[in-house]
Formats: C-alpha cells, sequence, structure tokens
C-alpha cells in the first residue's frame, strides 16, 4: 500500500461563490464545495485521501483564514 504524501494547507484554496451561497476548496484538480470554509476544507480532505493526499486537521478560524476572495 503506497504511503499518502502529505500537502500543507497552504495549498488549497478555499473561496466564496459569488451567487450562491457557501465556499469552494480547490486543490490538485479537485473542486469540493460546503457551507462554511471548514466544511470545504473538510470535504478537500476527503477527496485528496481518495487520490492518495493527506491534508491535516485546522480549526475554524485557520480555515476562515485560508478564505482568499468571492470569485
Amino acid at each position: 500500500m503506497e504511503k499518502a504524501s502529505r500537502i500543507s494547507t497552504g495549498a488549497v484554496k478555499i473561496f466564496k461563490i459569488a451567487n450562491r451561497r457557501g465556499y469552494a476548496a480547490l486543490c490538485r484538480n479537485n473542486l469540493t464545495e460546503g457551507s462554511t470554509p471548514l466544511q470545504a476544507y473538510e470535504r478537500m480532505r476527503k477527496a485528496l485521501k481518495r487520490c492518495g493526499g493527506e491534508l491535516p486537521d485546522i480549526s475554524r478560524e485557520l480555515a476562515e483564514r485560508l478564505v482568499r476572495a468571492r470569485v
């Protein structure tokens, strides 16, 4: 079994989706959506885990600081 590659939190781009409720996370050709930045990040963790990547746990405050801009 292959070891999961570690991915930094800085590689994940979280942004507010214009004209919609919620946030999206983008990392390594994966796109996830969630109603909060933390939910979008947690869904990204799950998507990357399926692809062989691993993201660390983060707090709600850190997830909100990762939000880039409105797109």
